[in-house]
């Protein structure tokens, strides 16, 4: 019986098109989303990820934290997420007290790790006692557990951040008949 040998089709161009259209499309969809969210909670950054785990029991390692930065006045007991200078990565804390300025009515902040026994004044910037208002990034409002996890263990260990690229890669070139 002879071997029949069937060649593969060539790429369709409208096909071509098409998947290279959904991909915009749900690229300028993320990008629509991510700012509704910087307008609709006035925040440089809506969400961020809990990183250290300083806040056990209220937040763990790993939670996505969604932030708000609309509330004009920030009470004792609020969690919020602030920069400090020289410091790329935004730092969760809760305020544990205000001072009051006489002079022009505005606050500072003095935050604190949950699960720390001293306050952050450690942590701040050379020279810095607390946090002003501009420094806030937000009010924490809500918490997903768990939800970045992955991002963690990925930067914990590198090698995992790679095989994960390869295999995303991998599917995405392989051909389907």
């Amino acid at each position: 019986m002879p071997v029949i040998q069937t060649k593969k089709r060539p790429t369709n161009n409208r096909s071509l098109i098409r998947q290279c259209l959904n991909v915009c499309t749900m690229l300028i969809s993320v990008l629509m989303i991510w700012k509704g969210l910087l307008g609709w909670t006035a925040s440089s950054s809506p969400m961020i990820i809990d990183y250290f785990g300083v806040m056990d029991p209220a937040f763990h390692r790993g939670d996505v934290l969604f932030l708000d930065n609309n509330k004009p006045t920030i009470d004792i007991g609020d969690i919020v997420a602030f920069t400090v200078k020289d410091r790329s990565i935004p730092l969760i804390r809760r305020v544990v007290e205000i001072h009051r300025l006489q002079s022009d009515q505005s606050s500072l902040y003095l935050t604190k790790g949950d699960s720390n026994v001293v306050s952050d004044r450690g942590l701040y910037a050379k020279g810095q006692f607390w946090i002003e208002r501009r420094d806030i990034i937000g009010v924490v409002r809500v918490v997903v557990p768990h939800a970045s996890f992955a991002t963690i263990l990925m930067n914990d260990y590198p090698v995992l951040k790679a095989v994960a690229i390869a295999i995303i890669a991998i599917r995405a070139f392989r051909r389907r008949p």
